[in-house]
């Protein structure tokens, strides 16, 4: 149910709605929005979790290129950057558990949940909503955003999953890497290439114990 507080508040912006262009009459709140994290803003103290999306958390890490990136603090500031000082225009889809104004918000014409998912900076949350697939097949085709490496989705990673590390096991520290071309390489620790080449295990790459053991898998020396 939704607090006094909640609704004396949503009361407050309602008399305060004014028109900043196409669509804003059916916006329920408008205004200049803080952001919280990458689906989730706040607007007069109300705060709005955009419907049909799901960011990675604030302190969620990604992968990409064999290195770790906090892409959890990334799509937030992505969407601070888009909104600017601008204001944003929000359309009530209900509250969630948490007290929180389940919203589509709007920079002018853009739809921003859209805007997240389409630039790979958030996940089409299909459990509630399956309006931005496209947008997430889209991103994921281009390698845009956390779509570029490995991550796990937000949901996960609120349940505890996280990314496996790309270790080597004890003594086998022969780098086995696919290039490009698909040709199978591995590098010794003593060569020049060694310190750049990053494992990914989704990829089929894998680390050996010894060159004959990287030989009789088929892969080559680096030249």
């Amino acid at each position: 149910m939704r607090t006094e507080a909640t609704m004396m508040v949503r009361a407050a912006v309602a008399a305060a709605l004014w028109w900043i262009g196409p669509g804003s009459a059916e916006a329920d709140m408008v205004g200049r929005a803080s952001v919280i994290d990458g689906d989730t803003i706040e607007i007069r103290s109300e705060r709005i979790r955009l419907h049909g999306i799901d960011a990675p958390e604030s302190r969620q890490t990604c992968e990409a290129g064999g290195e770790t990136w906090r892409c959890g603090q990334q799509a937030a500031l992505a969407l601070a950057d888009k909104i600017g000082t601008a204001n944003v225009a929000c359309e009530d889809h209900g509250m969630d558990q948490y007290d929180r104004t389940i919203a589509v918000c709007r920079l002018g014409d853009l739809d921003l949940n859209g805007w997240l998912v389409a630039e790979g900076w958030a996940m089409a949350y299909r459990y509630y909503s399956t309006t931005y697939v496209p947008q997430e097949d889209d991103a994921r085709a281009a390698g845009r955003g956390v779509w570029r490496g490995r991550f796990v989705p937000p949901w996960d990673w609120r349940r505890g999953e996280r990314l496996a590390v790309a270790v080597p096991p004890s003594d086998c520290a022969i780098k086995g890497n696919i290039n490009r071309d698909g040709e199978h390489i591995y590098h010794l620790p003593e060569t020049r290439w060694y310190d750049r080449t990053r494992i990914s295990l989704e990829r089929g790459e894998r680390w050996f114990c010894s060159e004959a053991d990287a030989k009789a898998a088929g892969w080559r020396p680096a030249r």
